[in-house]
């Protein structure tokens, strides 16, 4: 806790000295005067919208399947609904959870919550109904608006949950596959709403705009909250460091729900340009849209890029346009991005974290890769980067002493950040808050060499989580689930290589005395226990290795699944 206090009393010393220079009579510029409305407004990306709807009113801001919306009526539906929650009683520090596709209303939401002052937590799709149920609990959600696709697991969820939240459905007219379980539908609550509604920014930019849960890796997760100065901030990144030109096309591959979408709801809205939604993700259906919508950008988790890749000639080959992706998530293989650069789509690295609103480190292009090889050049695009605009400091160092590694591309170390872009902290968890801030950096708890010419690498992980499809799994939630099968004793969980996900779970057991299971019969018991794609793609039976103390050598399981092939 030392690293904490001092670093706290260190920021302190430094804002007094900047309050007693700036009133020092002797300073010129103190002007004598303080910030005013004229000269000082706090940072939100919801005046992103206002400036698109005010200056381009008619352009597209949204398509989706038949629906065309222009930023006038987009920003008018936005305006509508929040003030239809602040009716219904939603305001500041209260909690709007939202479980939706990629699709228009969860744009909207972006914006209608944060304008009534309240909280949009937005949920991953992929979940079950335990985690969803933590989620509504902890956030304390006042609302949770869902979709039919969803409607199951978000009923059992609510019935698990200690809160009662207002269920509001999204009735999507292009998917009628599942029931309506809430109260209302998001068109009969947007009704509610006045149509002359004029929202207010936060007085503190530093107010909470978003709730994100990590994926539990040690536990149940945790909610990363972020803040109206960092998403604006970060959105702001986000056009220079993919160099997002006006008017930009950005398909939606990457979910909304992860890291609100890296901030790309309020960055392409930013540059008033075309947010094109897709439900499902369809390598057919991405290469018809980016025809048909001219769309010049999107982003999405090396999975996605393989997809791609492994569509069919035909298809890949109606590709007539250059298309920039920004990825990030696991590491893409330098093969990927030189695929991806074969057919025309231009690929842009990013490294971050859910504790740093996705993207804080861009891969950024240097003139002089180029004249490489293409092989070469992908395997500087390959690395992770330096930071992005909106990030002050990144650095690689010794986690005990957090000195900086030598920039040798060898000496591994740590991942540290700080700046505007890194989260508020830990909603009610302290403890974690304090131990992810110590010293004055946030650990982010990847591990990475530093190259000579500044870009990081990351190598590792200091903790076991597996990353599969841009989707974090706990090695230990996995673990647990298995624990519970009555034929199994031991069980530990470790990344295995995958060529399409990145990487899947592997489990190992020892089964109890005179037990007889089956791997199938195993994978099968966890996938009817939790997530499917957080379940285990091997099982191999085998004793556990461990230390004197008892702990699974999880370095030794890694080493038997290489001998496995």
């Amino acid at each position: 806790m030392m690293p904490v206090v001092v670093g706290v009393i260190a920021s302190i010393q430094i804002i007094q000295k900047g309050k007693s220079m700036e009133n020092n009579n002797n300073n010129p510029y103190s002007l004598g005067l303080d910030k005013n409305a004229a000269n000082y407004a706090a940072l939100t990306p919801l005046s992103f919208i206002e400036r698109a709807a005010s200056v381009y009113p008619n352009r597209t801001a949204v398509i989706y399947g038949d629906i065309r919306r222009s930023w006038a009526e987009t920003y008018q539906r936005c305006k509508q609904l929040a003030s239809a929650l602040i009716k219904r009683g939603i305001g500041e520090g209260d909690t709007v959870a939202v479980m939706l596709p990629n699709i228009p209303e969860m744009l909207e939401l972006h914006f209608a919550v944060p304008m009534t002052g309240a909280v949009l937590n937005t949920q991953n799709t992929r979940l079950d109904s335990e985690t969803i149920a933590f989620m509504l609990d902890h956030g304390e959600a006042k609302v949770m608006i869902t979709d039919r696709e969803y409607s199951d697991i978000v009923a059992k969820a609510v019935r698990m949950a200690s809160v009662t939240p207002l269920v509001v459905d999204v009735d999507d007219p292009q998917f009628q596959v599942g029931d309506l379980v809430g109260e209302m539908t998001y068109e009969q609550l947007l009704e509610e709403g006045d149509t002359d509604f004029q929202w207010s920014a936060p007085e503190d930019e530093w107010q909470a705009i978003t709730l994100n849960y990590t994926s539990g890796t040690t536990g149940n997760p945790k909610g990363v909250v972020y803040h109206h100065r960092g998403a604006h901030l970060n959105a702001v990144s986000n056009i220079i460091g993919q160099n997002l030109p006006p008017h930009a096309v950005y398909l939606w591959t990457l979910p909304m729900f992860h890291c609100n979408g890296w901030c790309y709801p309020w960055s392409v809205t930013a540059v008033a340009g075309t947010h094109v939604c897709l439900r499902h993700l369809q390598p057919d259906k991405v290469f018809e849209l980016i025809e048909s919508c001219g769309v010049t950008h999107f982003c999405g988790a090396p999975v996605v890029l393989n997809m791609l890749l492994n569509a069919s000639d035909e298809v890949k080959n109606s590709l007539t346009r250059t298309v920039t992706v920004t990825t990030g998530g696991a590491a893409p293989p330098a093969a990927i991005i030189e695929g991806m650069e074969n057919i025309g789509i231009k690929v842009v690295h990013a490294y971050g974290l859910t504790e740093s609103y996705g993207p804080s480190v861009f891969c950024a292009h240097q003139e002089e890769w180029d004249a490489l090889a293409l092989e070469q050049k992908a395997a500087k695009m390959a690395r992770q980067g330096v930071r992005a605009p909106a990030l002050e400091e990144v650095m690689v160092a010794d986690p005990e002493t957090m000195l900086p590694v030598q920039r040798d591309g060898r000496t591994l170390g740590e991942i540290f950040m700080r700046g505007n872009n890194v989260m508020k902290g830990y909603l009610k968890n302290p403890s974690s808050s304090d131990a992810a801030f110590a010293g004055g950096w946030f650990h982010t708890g990847d591990l990475a060499v530093w190259h000579e010419d500044g870009y990081i690498e990351v190598k590792d992980r200091s903790k076991d989580v597996i990353i599969s499809g841009g989707e974090n799994i706990s090695t230990i939630e996995v673990e647990d689930t298995l624990y519970r099968h009555p034929d199994i004793l031991e069980a530990a969980v470790v990344a295995k290589p995958h060529e399409h996900w990145g990487e899947v779970p592997c489990a190992f057991v020892t089964l109890k005395p005179g037990a007889s299971v089956s791997e199938a019969e195993i994978i099968s018991f966890t996938r009817d226990n939790m997530a499917h794609f957080k379940c285990p793609k091997q099982v191999v039976f085998a004793p556990l290795p461990k230390t004197s103390t008892g702990k699974v050598q999880k370095f030794a399981l890694r080493s038997m699944l290489k001998d496995l092939g």
